[in-house]
């Protein structure tokens, strides 16, 4: 699941950091975060065996719905590449 949050952070020139809350490891979440905003959820593997080709869709897809929505402008402008990325 890294790997995938990795190659979405690179491809759309974001910051990437993995924090581990606990020593426990399900349910792995994702998140969004901008500048001192609240972080929003992308992402919940919860226990389930998901390859990093299907995570990825997943960032991506969701990446794409917040970049309609107005208090993330600066993904509107990436829109068009987020929906290219393979």
């Amino acid at each position: 699941m890294s790997l995938a949050a990795e190659k979405m952070a690179r491809k759309l020139k974001l910051n990437f950091e993995v924090k581990m809350l606990r020593k426990s490891f399900t349910p792995i979440y994702v998140y969004y975060e901008m500048a001192n905003e609240e972080p929003i959820p992308i992402y919940c593997n919860n226990n389930s065996q998901s390859n990093m080709e299907a995570v990825y869709l997943a960032l991506k897809n969701m990446m794409f719905v917040l970049s309609f929505h107005p208090k993330h402008e600066a993904l509107r402008h990436v829109r068009n590449d987020i929906m290219q990325f393979s």
